[in-house]
């Protein structure tokens, strides 16, 4: 039976294995159960002398992984399966997000006080975004051990002095690098635009950059789930998406697709965060935001807890992008409210049994709408002043879109009946 060594941080917690059959089982520590700082790495794998099968081990471990195109193509450079999670840990599982990592047992975990990594020219740094479509994360190259989850083309970097260089073996990265896709023109704009008006609005949102390599714009995000004292050593800080604490696997981000609906987050924020009182409003100013934006990809796999000591908090929020930027995207909500499930046909009832739904007064959400909306008008010019030098047509019908949406909800709440 294959097995891999599973750290927080340098912290052995447990050993994920692969039976005969291919299967995944994860099963803790000893040490760790008995340790009084212990804490799950998962909420759905919580702490127990118990062994954890397929189903029950597969969600939080492949979760880990890249999705998609970029998980097929690893697939076939390292020569194994596309559904093989093991053997796609066992080569790059080595800095994920948040503080796990998976080791072979002749491997010991980073010395966080002897940071490893090359640093780049900016020619090798072209080069390395011209080839990460064909050889996602960096796969194979010596030296590399990198997953992040997700189906865009994105890299884990250090960034030192303003300069970008690869982590090496399993150092902690700091920021993470997004090249625009060819698909997608104006993405890194669209994100960086959004991203800062969510800033300016009051919610929790990494610091973010826009970075022209060579001609290839691209977004440059600060991890928050790594934490960098002044001595200039970095830690990881533990993480999961709403996917893994809730037991989904990663094909199954979409609530379409028998993923997590907006009732399953906030449970699971209600049951599992230690200050559900601030962020479950909290959730719900993103959800309105998102609405506002046109963003309908907002799935179970981006929204995150972090776990600091011992709370467990709803993470920063990441990825906020205008959709509707792209007339080809499905219109349709990855989570639906209430029963609509285009982001373009809300009504307020749908809000409303959306509220009753999950548990949560309809005054309260019907308040952070109305605040939402004049927040973001507010912030809207400055953010467009603060980013247009970047892309000015991209950014001016970003503008008069979401300004035109949040329009649309001030009408919306004005007529229906309190």
């Amino acid at each position: 039976m294959s097995h891999l060594i599973v750290y927080l941080n340098a912290e052995r917690v447990g050993v994920l294995e692969q039976n005969d059959s291919g299967l995944l089982q994860f099963s803790y520590d000893q040490a760790w159960l008995e340790n009084p700082r212990a804490i799950p790495i998962s909420r759905s794998l919580p702490l127990q002398n118990q062994v954890f099968l397929g189903k029950k081990a597969r969600p939080f471990f492949a979760g880990i992984l890249p999705e998609e195109e970029p998980r097929k193509k690893i697939a076939e450079i390292l020569g194994i399966s596309n559904t093989n999670d093991f053997g796609m840990l066992e080569r790059i599982g080595g800095e994920c997000a948040g503080a796990v990592s998976l080791l072979s047992d002749d491997v010991a975990p980073a010395d966080m006080n002897k940071t490893q990594y090359r640093e780049l020219t900016e020619q090798e740094l072209q080069n390395l975004i011209a080839e990460l479509p064909s050889r996602p994360l960096m796969v194979g190259t010596a030296g590399l051990r990198l997953s992040l989850a997700g189906a865009q083309d994105k890299l884990p970097v250090i960034v030192h002095n303003n300069r970008i260089g690869l982590p090496l073996g399993d150092t902690p990265s700091t920021h993470i690098l997004k090249p625009e896709p060819d698909r997608f023109p104006g993405l890194a704009i669209n994100e960086i635009f959004c991203m800062t008006l969510a800033r300016a609005v009051g919610l929790n949102a990494p610091n973010i950059e826009y970075r022209l390599v060579g001609e290839r714009p691209c977004v440059l995000i600060q991890r928050y789930d790594r934490a960098t004292d002044e001595a200039g050593n970095t830690s990881r800080i533990h993480q999961e998406d709403f996917c893994q604490a809730l037991g989904f696997p990663p094909e199954r981000k979409y609530q379409s697709e028998g993923g997590p609906t907006l009732s399953d987050c906030i449970s699971l924020l209600r049951d599992w965060s230690t200050t559900p009182v601030l962020d479950i409003p909290h959730f719900i100013s993103g959800l309105i935001f998102n609405v506002l934006i046109g963003n309908a990809d907002a799935h179970g796999k981006n929204y995150s807890l972090l776990y600091i000591g011992n709370e467990r908090r709803l993470s920063p929020y990441y990825d906020l992008v205008s959709t509707l930027a792209w007339p080809n995207l499905t219109k349709n909500l990855a989570m639906k409210i209430g029963n609509c499930k285009s982001v373009n046909a809300y009504t307020i009832g749908d809000w409303k049994t959306m509220a009753k739904a999950t548990g949560l007064g309809w005054p309260m959400i019907r308040e952070r709408m109305g605040e939402m909306c004049h927040s973001v008008l507010n912030a809207l010019d400055e953010a467009q002043v603060q980013t247009k030098i970047h892309n000015e047509s991209t950014v001016a019908l970003l503008h008069k879109t979401i300004g035109s949406r949040v329009a649309k909800m001030l009408e919306c709440l004005s007529k229906q009946e309190y």
